[in-house]
C-alpha cells in the first residue's frame, strides 16, 4: 500500500510511523521543512508528498487544521487518482464533510471525514509513535451508508494503523458528540486550571487534579477553530454544565446538606450507568 500524510504532527507522524512499520511505502508533507526533513531521515517517511507522489497513493490522511485541510484538498484535488480515498483526521465534520465531499466527487475520489479518537497533550512529530492508535476508535463519515464494498475497502486501508473500533455516523452527530467528549472537556480543564489556587496546589494534589488538568495545555490557536467551527454544540454543552454546577453552589449556599447528597449521588449513579457498571 502506498499512504500519502498531510501534516507531520502528532496525529500525522504517528500514522506515518503506523504505516512505515507495517511494511507500507509512506509519502509524507509539512509546512515545516525542518519537520519534513527529519521525519525522511528518521525513516517515518520514504520520501516527499508532491505532485507526482499523490497519484500514486492508495490512501491519503490529512492530519491538519480544518480550514487548511479543506484548502490543502481544493488545492491538490486534480492530482488525486479516482482509485485514492482520501480521509481527514479532523476535529470537527460538517465543515470539513461540506465541503470535501462536493471536491471528491467533482473530481471522482472517496473522501472519507475521519477523527482518530487517539491524541497527548504533548503535540508534535517528536511525541509521535507508531502504536498512537492501537485499541482507539477512529469515527468515520462516509459520503454513503449503504456501500459493503467501500466499507471493505475502507477497513483495509486503515488496518495498519491498529485502530480497535471503527464508528460510523454522520457530520452532525459527530459534531453533536465531540462537544460534550471531548471539546467540553477542554474548556473545563483550561478554565478550571486558572484558580489562583492552582499555583499552590503542590502537596496538596494528586490523581483528581491530574485527571481534571491533563488537557488544559493546549494549542489555543487548533482549539479555537475547533469550538468556533462548533460554536453552536459546545454553547449547548457548556450551558447545561453552567446550570449543573449553579446546583452545586447553591446547595452550599443554602447549608443544604440533603440536597449536596441528592446531587453527588445523582452524579454518581449517572457514571456508573453510562459506564454500564
Amino acid at each position: 500500500m502506498n499512504a500519502g500524510i498531510i501534516g507531520l504532527g502528532l496525529i500525522g507522524g504517528s500514522l506515518a510511523k503506523a504505516y512505515r512499520n507495517g511494511g507500507h511505502k509512506v509519502y509524507g508533507f509539512d509546512i515545516n521543512n525542518a519537520i519534513l526533513d527529519f521525519a525522511r531521515l528518521s525513516g517515518a517517511i520514504d520520501g516527499v508528498l508532491d505532485e507526482s507522489a499523490i497519484g500514486l497513493c492508495d490512501a491519503l490522511f490529512i492530519a491538519v487544521f480544518p480550514g487548511d485541510a479543506v484548502a490543502y484538498l481544493e488545492k491538490a484535488a486534480p492530482d488525486i487518482a479516482r482509485d485514492t480515498v482520501v480521509f481527514d483526521c479532523c476535529g470537527i465534520k460538517r465543515f470539513v464533510c461540506d465541503r470535501c465531499f462536493p471536491l471528491a466527487k467533482q473530481y471522482g475520489f472517496t473522501f472519507i471525514g475521519g477523527h482518530p479518537m487517539a491524541g497527548s497533550h504533548k503535540a508534535g512529530f517528536k511525541n509521535s509513535r507508531a502504536n498512537l492508535f492501537h485499541g482507539a476508535s477512529m469515527i468515520l463519515v462516509p459520503p454513503v451508508y449503504d456501500d459493503a464494498a467501500l466499507f471493505g475497502r475502507i477497513e483495509e486501508l486503515l488496518k495498519p494503523a491498529g485502530f480497535g473500533r471503527l464508528t460510523v455516523t454522520t457530520a452532525e452527530k459527530h459534531d453533536e458528540m465531540i462537544a460534550f467528549s471531548s471539546q467540553m472537556a477542554h474548556v473545563v480543564s483550561n478554565a478550571f486550571i486558572k484558580s489562583p489556587t492552582a499555583r499552590e496546589h503542590k502537596g496538596f494534589s494528586a490523581g483528581s487534579y491530574k485527571d481534571l488538568t491533563r488537557v488544559a495545555r493546549l494549542d489555543a490557536r487548533m482549539w479555537t477553530e475547533l469550538f468556533m467551527g462548533n460554536r453552536d454544540f459546545l454553547i449547548h454543552e457548556l450551558d447545561g454544565f453552567i446550570e449543573a454546577v449553579s446546583l452545586y453552589r447553591n446547595a452550599l449556599n443554602a447549608q443544604n446538606a440533603a440536597g449536596l447528597i441528592e446531587l453527588l449521588e445523582e452524579g454518581s449513579r449517572i457514571k456508573k450507568e453510562v459506564d454500564n457498571e
